[in-house]
C-alpha cells in the first residue's frame, strides 16, 4: 500500500521522473507548499524562512497562557484574526469555577483586543477553523499540533503560545527553508476502510525513521479525487502523528464545493504543482491496497491491520503487555491479554470524537454500519462526539443521529477530551478503541502512580461501528455488509452567526478584561548567566518521551492559567520526584542570588576548579531523555520546567521542532549530545557548562562540559546547533517575555 522512495523526483505532466535536468532549489518553487509559503515569506535568505499568517487558532488550555504572554510584552490589539474555541475544558468539572472563568476571560480578551470568540461546546478547535478560517492559499497557525488544514488549500502549523505571541506582536514565525515530501495518491479505497486506516498506515510507515520529520507532505495524484472531503480532512489531521511540518493537497471541484456549502465560494481557489515541480522524496500511497487497520498501545505507529491483528492476536498481546512492564515497572497490572477471550478481542468502549473522528462522513457512515442493531447491554458502550453544532444539526436532519441513538450509541457536545484524558476515562485495565488523534500511555486519563492503567487502540469510526455492531467483538468494517454510501453534508451557517462573537477590528481598548482568581501572572525569570550548574532531576531512557509525559493532560488542563500551580503536574506520571527535586535546585539558585551560597554549589564547582565564580554560575533544574517532545504543542511542557527553575534539556535530538522551539522561548537550552555518547548518568549528578552566554551569544555549536557525577569528574561535548538571531536573544534575556520587555524599555 505503502512505497518509500528517499530520492529527489520531478513532477513532470502528472508523471514522476528523476531525470530531468533543473535547479532542484528552483524547481522546488514549484510545489505547492513553496507557492504558498513564498507568498508569507518576508525573508530575503532562500534558506531561512520568516513566515506571517493569516490567522491564528486557539482553545481555551491555551489562549489564556498566550494572551497574558502578549499583554505582558505589550500587546494593544490584535493584529489579525485570531479565533478562540473553547473545546477542551468545557466539562468545568475540575478545580471549581476555573473552567468557566476561563472562558470569561477569552471572551473578555475578544471584546478588548479584537478576536473571534467560539462560545464552549459550539465546535472542536480544528472543526471550526474548517468551516470559518481556512482559504485556499492561506496559512493558518494554531496553538494545537493537531493544526492541519491542507486538504482544504490552507498550510496548518501547529506550535507552542509563544509562537502565537510573536505573531501577536508583528514579529515572524523563524524556520528553516523545509524539504518537501510528495504522498502520490492513487486507486480507491476498498469497502470499509475508512480514513483513520490510511492514516494510521502513513504513521506506522514514517514515523519511526523520521522519513517526513519537519517537512512538508504534498499530497497529489489521480487518486485524490476518489476522496470526499471529510475523508481527506481525516486523513491530513493525522499527519501531525507523523512528525511533519505541515501539509497541503491540490484542490478540485470536491473542494470548491465545499466552500460553497459552506458560504465562502470566493475562498475556493485551485492549488496544484507546477509543472516540474521538485521533491526531496516520495511516499507512494495505493488506495486500493488499504485495509482496516488498529493502532495498538501506546502509539499511533504502533499499527497493523485489523485482520493480521486477530489472526496473531496471542502473540502481538504478549509482547504489548511485556512493553507495558519495562514501561511502567510493577506500579500496575497491566493484561491486555484478558480481553481476548475464545478467540476473540473484547473491547469495552468506542469513541467517535474531536477533529479526526467526529465529522460528519464518519458519523453518517457509523449510523449506516448499525442501522437497525444494537451495541448490547454488556460492558461494551458508544459514545459519538460530532466536531461542532452545525455537523450536530446535519446529524439530526438527515436521521444519523437517530439511527445511532436507536442502535444504542450516546451521543455526546463537541468536545476534545476523549482525546486527551478529559472524557470517557476507561476503567481500570480497560481497552478503548478510539477513533481520536493519540494513544499515548496515560493520555486516556489513567494514572499509573496509582495503580490505575487502561489502554488505547486507534481505529476508524467504520471499524469502530462494526465493533459496536458486534456489541464489543473487535470486528473490521470490511466484515460488515452494510450500505457505505454518503450523505450530502449541507452546512448551516446561521449556528454561529447567532453564538460566536466575532470581533475582529472591533477592538475596545476600554473594555475590562476579566481576571478569575486562578488566572495568575508569570513568575520572574532571570536572564542567562556567564556559566550553567546543572542539576539532572529526570533522566529518561525511553526511545521518545512525548508531552504528555512532560505535562500531562486531563484534569491539568484546568491549571493552565495558573503557571505555578500547574508546574505541580510536571513529569508526574513519568517521574514523580522531578517535581521535589527541581524546586530544591530552584531554592539553591534564589538563596545563590541573595549572597546565601550553598556548600552544595561550591563543593560542586571546586571539583572542576571553578568556586570562584559562583556568582557568575547559574544553577537550574535539567532534564535528559532520549528524544523527548513528541505530540502535542502545548507550550506548557517547557513552561513547567522554567517555573520550576529548568535551564536546560540534553538529549540526543527533539522529537518535533515545536518542543524545541517551545523550550527556547522559555529560556530552556536544547542541548544535544552526539548518538554514540553513553549518558549512563543518575538523577542528582550535574553538568557544568562553561561561558554558556558566550556559547549562545557566539553561536559557539560545540560546548566542551564537566559531568560532575557520584562516580567522578567526566568530560562531555553539548551542541546548540542552528540558533536564530531572535532565538539567540531570546534565550540571553530568559524568555520570551523577558526579550520583549527588553525590546519596549528601549523604545
Amino acid at each position: 500500500m505503502i512505497k518509500l522512495i528517499n530520492e529527489g523526483t520531478y513532477l513532470v505532466k502528472g508523471k514522476m521522473t528523476k531525470d530531468l535536468q533543473a535547479d532542484k532549489n528552483q524547481a522546488r518553487k514549484g510545489t505547492m507548499a513553496y507557492q504558498i509559503m513564498n507568498k508569507h515569506n518576508i525573508s530575503k535568505d532562500e534558506k531561512k524562512m520568516n513566515i506571517e499568517f493569516d490567522c491564528l487558532m486557539s482553545h481555551d488550555i491555551t489562549y489564556v497562557g498566550i494572551i497574558q504572554t502578549a499583554r505582558a510584552s505589550g500587546l494593544k490589539e490584535f493584529p489579525l484574526p485570531y479565533a478562540m474555541t473553547n473545546c477542551h475544558n468545557s466539562l468545568c468539572a475540575v478545580g471549581g469555577t476555573i473552567n468557566e472563568d476561563d472562558h470569561v476571560f477569552g471572551l473578555s480578551a475578544a471584546k478588548k483586543y479584537g478576536g473571534i470568540y467560539v462560545p464552549v461546546n459550539q465546535a472542536v478547535i480544528h472543526q471550526y477553523a474548517r468551516e470559518a478560517m481556512s482559504k485556499c492559499g492561506s496559512m493558518i497557525l494554531g496553538s494545537d499540533s493537531h493544526t492541519r488544514y491542507g486538504a482544504l488549500g490552507t498550510m496548518g502549523v501547529g506550535e507552542g503560545g509563544p509562537e502565537l505571541v510573536k505573531q501577536l506582536l508583528h514579529n515572524t514565525y523563524d524556520v528553516d527553508a523545509p524539504e518537501v515530501v510528495l504522498v502520490w495518491v492513487t486507486g480507491k479505497v476498498p469497502h470499509g476502510v475508512g480514513p483513520h486506516d490510511i492514516a494510521v498506515s502513513l504513521v506506522k510507515a514514517v514515523f519511526e525513521n523520521g522519513f517526513v520529520k519537519n517537512k512538508i507532505m504534498e499530497f497529489a495524484g489521480p487518486g485524490i479525487k476518489n476522496l470526499p472531503i471529510d475523508f481527506r480532512n481525516g486523513i491530513d489531521v493525522m499527519t501531525t502523528e507523523t512528525t511533519c511540518l505541515s501539509s497541503i493537497w491540490m484542490t478540485d471541484d470536491e473542494v470548491k464545493k465545499y466552500y460553497v456549502n459552506h458560504g465562502r465560494p470566493e475562498d475556493y481557489a485551485e492549488i496544484k504543482p507546477m509543472d516540474g515541480a521538485y521533491y526531496d522524496s516520495v511516499i507512494e500511497l495505493d488506495l486500493s491496497k488499504a485495509e482496516c487497520m488498529i493502532a495498538l498501545p501506546f502509539h499511533p505507529s504502533n499499527a497493523y491491520s485489523i485482520q493480521e491483528f486477530k489472526a496473531n492476536a496471542r502473540d502481538i498481546l504478549n509482547e504489548l503487555d511485556k512493553s507495558a512492564v519495562e514501561q511502567f515497572g510493577k506500579k500496575v497490572h497491566f493484561d491486555l491479554s484478558e480481553k481476548y477471550v475464545d478467540g476473540k478481542m473484547l473491547a469495552d468502549q468506542g469513541i467517535i470524537a474531536g477533529c479526526a473522528g467526529g465529522l460528519f462522513d464518519n458519523l453518517c457512515q457509523a449510523a449506516n454500519i448499525l442501522d437497525g442493531a444494537s451495541t448490547g447491554n454488556g460492558y461494551f458502550g458508544l459514545s459519538c462526539y460530532p466536531a461542532s453544532m452545525p455537523v450536530y444539526m446535519a446529524m439530526t436532519k438527515t436521521g444519523i443521529a437517530e439511527k445511532l441513538l436507536e442502535a444504542g450509541a450516546i451521543i455526546k457536545p463537541c468536545f476534545c477530551g476523549p482525546c486527551f484524558g478529559a472524557g470517557d476515562v476507561p476503567a481500570n485495565n480497560g481497552f478503548s478503541i478510539r477513533h481520536a488523534t493519540r494513544n499515548f500511555p496515560n493520555r486516556e486519563g489513567s494514572k499509573p502512580g496509582q495503580g490505575q492503567i487502561s489502554s488505547v487502540a486507534l481505529m476508524d469510526a467504520r471499524s469502530i461501528a462494526a465493533t459496536a455492531r458486534m456489541e464489543g467483538v473487535l470486528t473490521a468494517a470490511s466484515e460488515i455488509d452494510y450500505d457505505d454510501s454518503y450523505i450530502e453534508y449541507e452546512f448551516d451557517k446561521s449556528i454561529y452567526d447567532k453564538r460566536i462573537y466575532n470581533g475582529y477590528k472591533k477592538a475596545d481598548p476600554e473594555a475590562e478584561l476579566k481576571l478569575g482568581p486562578n488566572i495568575t501572572d508569570w513568575p520572574k525569570m532571570y536572564p542567562m548567566q556567564k556559566n550553567m550548574l546543572l542539576e539532572l532531576c529526570a533522566v529518561i531512557h525511553d526511545p521518545v518521551t512525548t508531552t504528555d509525559e512532560l505535562i500531562p493532560s486531563g484534569e491539568t488542563s484546568s491549571y493552565r492559567s495558573n503557571p505555578l500551580k500547574l508546574s505541580e503536574f510536571a513529569l508526574s506520571r513519568r517521574v514523580p520526584e522531578y517535581v521535589g527535586l527541581s524546586k530544591a535546585v530552584q531554592a539553591l539558585d534564589r538563596a545563590r542570588r541573595e549572597g546565601k551560597i550553598d556548600a552544595k554549589l561550591t563543593d560542586a564547582l571546586a571539583k572542576i576548579g571553578k568556586a570562584d565564580e559562583i556568582n557568575d554560575t547559574a544553577f537550574g533544574s535539567c532534564l535528559f531523555a532520549n528524544k523527548p517532545g513528541d505530540g502535542s504543542a502545548r507550550e506548557q511542557a517547557a513552561s513547567c520546567q522554567k517555573v520550576l527553575g529548568g535551564d536546560a534539556n540534553i538529549c540526543y535530538e527533539y522529537a518535533t521542532k515545536r518542543y524545541r522551539s517551545n523550550c527556547i522561548n522559555w529560556g530552556i537550552v536544547p542541548f544535544t549530545i552526539d548518538k554514540e555518547t553513553e549518558f549512563d548518568y543518575e538523577s542528582g549528578d550535574m553538568v557544568f557548562v562553561p561561558n554558556a552566554r558566550e556559547a549562545v551569544e557566539k553561536s559557539i555549536e560545540n560546548i566542551p562540559a564537566k559531568v560532575i557525577s557520584k562516580k567522578g569528574v567526566f568530560d562531555i561535548m553539548l551542541h546548540v546547533k542552528g540558533l536564530t538571531e531572535d532565538e539567540k536573544t531570546i534565550l540571553l534575556e530568559g524568555c520570551l517575555m523577558n526579550y520583549y520587555a527588553a525590546q519596549n524599555n528601549k523604545k
